[in-house]
């Protein structure tokens, strides 16, 4: 898929658990994890903000376009 999902990379340089995470953006665990890995087939505006809010940075430091 050519588009990345870099939500483990921002955690881990916010030192921010999953767990952690889900709470903050009152998401379910499971499916911030099927982000995470990458297995997500969208993900709503609302739920990109909060991530982003959360974790406090862009959009773009979260998803990246990669050309196979």
């Amino acid at each position: 898929m050519p588009i990345i999902v870099n939500l483990d990379v921002m955690m881990a340089r916010r030192k921010m658990s999953l767990n952690e995470l889900s709470e903050k953006v009152n998401i379910t665990l499971a499916n911030l994890s099927i982000l995470k890995t990458g297995k997500a087939k969208a993900v709503r505006f609302s739920t990109l903000e909060a991530i982003c809010e959360a974790l406090d940075c862009q959009p773009g430091d979260i998803l990246e376009y990669s050309e196979e």
